[in-house]
This record gives structure tokens, sequence and C-alpha cells, in this order.
């Protein structure tokens, strides 16, 4: 599975078809003597089944059968920490170790795996046509939220939406609210000088947090109080802009004071079993509103949600990564996907400021295949993957001077040693171009990654740290999931 938070509703069906003491469990949520207890389990025969996160496809496993990867397009099976392994192409390579099929699933897959499928012998690829119980697809209804602002309507939900989420609550049926930005406000700014509020180890604009009362930073950790009067300029026209889910939901508690509502983000998951205990409440104890980031959108299964509302629809659209329309057409489908899944009809709504996007179009439609066509073609024209590879050479130093130095070193030296066919960029800032007081650069290089380009950048590597070189550090990395 791609996330814990997946693995309860998961084990539930398994245990239910094949009994508990069949399966054993691998997360990183486990204690380290739990998770002692399950690996021994499974290295003595005890356990025929395993279920769990990325990690999990380590497992030591004899007589394999069968790799079953769930939600496969999802960048987590990705380590983003060294080693930078794929848990996709890990269990590939287990597959063909012990003979045994690997299944790859996903309602929007990944388009590099698609385009393997339809041109290549080397996947197979199997459709199913029909949604399981013979439900039908959610309506979806798109939302100009430039009309809604030219109708004077300020508030975070649209009047459609709201009607829909009045008449819900209405019927007792169940709604999830989707925002991909946890926190209240994304970024303070003084209205009089300008002044943004940033993390003073990183790059990035502090976000507030209403609960604890707290600017936090999302990437160190860093926290400080409110800040009430500009540093710059000592104005007090300090204002905040954005939304996150705890402003989300206040707003709901206000709009709907008798609605009971549940918030499942990075910040109420931070205890040992909270993501099994927000869903099973949100299931149990029939909960009128479940409010949440990315967590809610994947695989679960509430047969009474009948209503889904996407908040901001652009907030994956704006993102640097030539990426940003396949992850928002898999983000809003994937969402669509948890509405009707039992014998009530669903209907989805879709607020954004870019109603034409083809991406939010074609959630719209939920055709995939319209979808690939469009992206598939584009990705063709501009050179992208799977027509090509991207190679991300990234720094990360104390020093500014030393990464400016280093990485337009290391640029030279590629340079003229790369065939003609590969394309390489001038070394720049990254987007985010400081984290935990640590300097990012990048190199970006287009072209197939073989064997003669692996040996070039190897040689690089020795070249590199023979240097005298006290504070950066450098790491490569193919086809990154974050290109921030």
């Amino acid at each position: 599975m791609p996330e814990i938070s997946l693995t309860p509703q998961m084990i539930d069906r398994f245990i239910e078809r094949f009994g508990k003491e069949e399966i054993a469990v691998l997360h990183s949520k486990l204690s380290i003597g739990e998770r002692h207890d399950e690996w021994e389990r499974i290295r003595n025969k005890e356990a025929k089944i395993v279920i769990g996160a990325r990690s999990a496809i380590f497992a030591p496993v004899e007589n394999l059968g069968i790799i079953i990867i769930d939600e496969e397009h999802d960048s987590s099976y990705k380590s983003e920490s060294n080693p930078k392994y794929d848990a996709k192409e890990v269990a590939k390579y287990i597959a063909k170790q012990n003979n045994c099929p690997l299944l790859l699933g996903s309602a929007t897959p990944d388009v590099n795996l698609f385009y393997k499928a339809q041109n290549t012998d080397e996947i197979e690829l199997l459709t199913l046509t029909k949604r399981a119980n013979q439900a039908s697809l959610p309506k979806v209804q798109v939302i100009d939220l430039k009309q809604e602002l030219a109708n004077g309507n300020r508030s975070m939900l649209s009047v459609d939406l709201y009607s829909e989420i009045e008449k819900n609550l209405e019927q007792k049926r169940q709604t999830i609210l989707f925002l991909n930005r946890r926190g209240y406000s994304t970024f303070i700014m003084c209205r009089n000088c300008g002044y943004t509020v940033k993390c003073k180890n990183c790059n990035i604009s502090l976000t507030y947090h209403s609960y604890e009362k707290k600017l936090k930073c999302h990437y160190c950790g860093y926290e400080e109080n409110l800040v009430t009067t500009c540093p710059e300029c000592h104005s007090d026209k300090i204002r905040y802009f954005g939304t996150g889910t705890q402003k989300l939901e206040q707003e709901i508690h206000k709009q709907f004071p008798n609605a009971k509502t549940i918030r499942m983000d990075v910040d109420t998951v931070t205890k040992k079993n909270s993501h099994e205990q927000i869903l099973n409440k949100f299931k149990e104890e029939n909960i009128d509103i479940l409010i949440g980031t990315q967590m809610v959108v994947k695989g679960h299964h509430f047969p009474n949600v009948t209503l889904v509302g996407v908040i901001a629809a652009d907030s994956s659209l704006n993102i640097d990564d030539y990426r940003a329309s396949e992850r928002t057409f898999q983000i809003l489908t994937q969402v669509a996907g948890r509405a009707g899944r039992g014998k009530l009809p669903g209907k989805v709504i879709i607020q954004t400021y870019n109603p034409d996007e083809f991406s939010i179009q074609c959630s719209k439609e939920q055709n995939y295949e319209m979808f690939y066509e469009t992206e598939i073609a584009l990705r063709q024209q501009l050179k992208y993957p799977p027509f090509c590879d991207i190679i991300l050479i990234s720094f990360n130093s104390l020093s500014e001077q030393e990464i400016s130095k280093i990485s337009n070193g290391i640029y030279t030296y590629l340079k003229p040693r790369l065939p003609e066919n590969y394309k390489i960029f001038q070394p720049m800032p990254s987007p985010i171009d400081k984290i935990q007081n640590r300097y990012r650069w990048r190199i970006i290089i287009k072209g197939k990654m073989n064997d003669e380009l692996n040996k070039i950048l190897n040689d690089c590597l020795k070249k590199f740290y023979m240097k005298d070189i006290k504070t950066t550090k450098m790491s490569i990395d193919v086809n990154p999931n974050n290109m921030i």
C-alpha cells in the first residue's frame, strides 16, 4: 500500500477472507518490538500474506507467489531519502528472481507505465470496465471560482457546494472535503510594506496553525509565536493569506454549526494508530463531514459518502514540475472515487480558477484515455519521460560560495563528456533554495539513462569526492518525484 492510513482497511478485508493468523503487517508506525515480531513470523513461515507500506517489499518471504502494488501511481513508493530506492523497481527485480507475477493496480496509472503497457511486451494491460458492487460513477461538477467572486461570494464554499452539503446533512449522508494544504493560513504578510514572515532556516513562508497559535515551517519544523507587528516597518497591518484545513474546519463550524466534523492531516495523525482511529470514527459514528489532505483521497471505502468537495483544485497545478497536470488529474479522479461507492449515487464538486484546464476537464469526464492521449503528445513534443529520463544532480551546502563553485565545476566537467543527444542545463538555485540553513542548487540532464551515462556520472562522483570540500553534499536521482 502507498500509505499507512490505507493498511487498516486492507488488513480487515484480508482477515475476513483468510483469517488473522495468515497475515503479517509491516510499516513504520509499529514499534521496534512489533516490527521484530512480525518479521520473525514471516521468516518462520507463520504468515503467508504480508501487508504494508513501501519498506514491506523487503520482507523475508520464501516461496513468493505474487506481489501486488496497489495505487501504483503514488509517488510515495519512491524513497526521497538515501538510498533513493523505488519500491516498484525493487518489486520488479524480486518478482523476476522468484519467477512470480507482479500486479500493479491503479484507477489512474502512471503515464510512463501506461505507455510501456501499450507499446512494449514488458507489461500486460488488464482493464476493469465496471465499478465494484455495480456502483455507478459519481456525477462531477466543476465550479469556476472567478465567477463565484464576481457574484460576491468570498466564502471558501461555492453556492452549489454549500447547498449540496446542506442537503447531505438533512439526508444523514456523509461528505468528504479535500484541501491539499494543512494549517490555517499559508502565509502572513504586512500590507504596509509587503514583508512576508519566513522560516529562519529555510527560504519558505511560515504557515499559521490556529489551534496551537503558532507559525510553523513544514520543511524543517521550526516554530515561532504569532507576529502582530511588522519587524520591518513596525506597522500593525499584518494579514493572513491563503487557506488550509484548519481554516476550512473553522468555516464549516461557522456555516454548519450542528454538523459533526473530523479532520485528517499530518497535524492530527501524529500518535500511534491515529489514522485508524480517525477513519473508524468517521465510519462507525457516522460523522457528517471528513476534512482532509491527500490522506483522505486514496483507496478508502465509505458506503455512506455521497458527496466529495474539492476546495482548491489548482494547488497541484501550480507546482514547478512537468507532472503537475498528471498529479492534478490523479488526485481529482482518486478523490472523486470516494463518492457513491455504496448503493446511493455520488456527486463530486470541484472548485477551481482554471475550469478549462485539460486535466480538470478529463477528471470531470473521469476519462483516463482522453487525459493520457493529450499528456503523452505534450511529453513527446517537449522530450519528457517516457521519451527521455531526467537526471537531477542536487547540491546542498552551508556555504553559498562553495555550492556555486562546486556545481559550476561539475557542469564544466560533464558538458564536454556527455554524448551529443544529451542536454545539460546550467547549475541554478533550486526553486526552494534554502532548507535547514543549507543552500540548495541543482543541475538537470535530459537523455536516456544507460550504462554509458552511469559510468560518466560515477567518474564525476569520484572526482568530486577527491576534492577538498568542506560542507557541500551531492546526490543524483533519476526521474525524481520532487523537482523542487
